[in-house]
């Protein structure tokens, strides 16, 4: 099965290291208008390199097109990797809106193609793990989860990360990681309430969210932290709690502002979190997609689910906006500015 890569930036290059390793798989090609950062990732990977998406697609023919753009163009791409006639997988968030997610993957549908979409933190293995755990009742019923996320402000090395009408912000590319996560445990968020604070190279996000049989979760979003990425959480049921933090096995550390300051090298690339797996959680999302491409069978991640996690992101940004408590139903029942990024 052929797979083309569009985007060479840092998740372009990660999900194109995984599928030349993959078996049964053929890496066809790489795109970005940016030539030299085509070129370059396609002679590390014996591959070829384009700067035209629709010569890539007459040229190398693939089955599947990963789009690894920057989230504005993701809707577009989209759009015109489905109109090909090509299986879709792109990276998180699906959209910038919640119209623009609904028309991608109505399109999809229309097209006869599938989209999956890469919320690769279900596929990390601590991850997975406790979301099997609470499914086999290890803890009881489980009603609150704490969730952190934090990393250097990959807007430093990206100008793109840090204009919102671009990425949304820490919260649609960061915080949704864990809003996908929270409602793969509990279902779809009720409402949320949330604070974002943006200073410097600092956006901060805190957020609660409930779910429909009580369940709460506590979320915390940071770019800007001068450390390593860092992750962590922590599941209670009644009858038990399941713990894991990314840093749990290193001895005090001192991490001071000035180390993470723009030039310095610490920011110089988008931070990637790392899995001590084999195969590592990037290579396990694709593997499985593939193999739904393949089967027919449906994915751990649906479109729905990244429409879903995208809608409570957004009920979350306007929380943040409007200091107040935020309900899903009436973010859901509305239509035109309220369903979009705020500006």
């Amino acid at each position: 099965m052929k797979v083309a890569v569009i985007g060479c930036g840092t998740m372009g290059r990660t999900h194109a290291a995984e599928w030349k390793r993959m078996p049964g798989i053929r890496l066809a090609g790489v795109c970005d208008a940016q030539e030299g950062a085509a070129r370059s990732l396609a002679g590390s990977l014996e591959t070829e390199a384009y700067e035209d998406f629709e010569r890539m697609i007459g040229e190398a023919d693939p089955d599947i097109v990963d789009i690894c753009l920057p989230t504005h163009l993701h809707k577009e791409f989209i759009f015109r990797a489905a109109r090909s006639g090509r299986h879709v997988i792109c990276e998180k968030p699906i959209a910038l809106s919640a119209d623009e997610a609904e028309e991608a993957a109505a399109e999809c549908r229309k097209q006869g193609v599938r989209l999956f979409i890469g919320h690769v933190v279900r596929f990390f293995p601590s991850y997975a793990d406790i979301r099997r755990k609470a499914a086999d009742g290890s803890i009881g019923t489980p009603a609150v989860l704490h969730a952190k996320r934090m990393g250097a402000n990959p807007g430093l090395a990206k100008p793109w990360y840090a204009n919102s009408d671009r990425s949304g912000g820490v919260i649609l590319d960061l915080m949704i990681h864990d809003i996908d996560f929270a409602q793969s445990l509990f279902g779809g968020a009720v409402s949320v309430y949330a604070m974002n604070r943006r200073e410097g190279n600092t956006d901060y996000a805190l957020a609660t969210l409930r779910f429909g049989r009580g369940e709460i979760a506590h979320l915390e979003a940071y770019w800007g932290f001068p450390g390593p990425f860092t992750t962590g959480v922590e599941l209670a049921g009644t009858g038990g709690v399941i713990r894991f933090n990314s840093e749990d096995a290193v001895s005090l550390r001192v991490f001071k502002a000035k180390e993470a300051e723009a030039g310095s090298g610490v920011a110089a690339a988008v931070p990637v979190p790392k899995s001590p797996s084999t195969y590592n959680p990037y290579y396990l999302e694709l593997a499985h997609f593939a193999d739904c491409v393949r089967s027919g069978r449906e994915p751990e991640v649906t479109d729905e689910d990244a429409c879903s996690a995208l809608r409570t992101s957004l009920a979350v940004i306007e929380s943040a906006r409007m200091g107040r408590p935020v309900k899903l139903r009436d973010i859901n029942a509305r239509e035109g500015g309220n369903r979009h990024v705020y500006r």
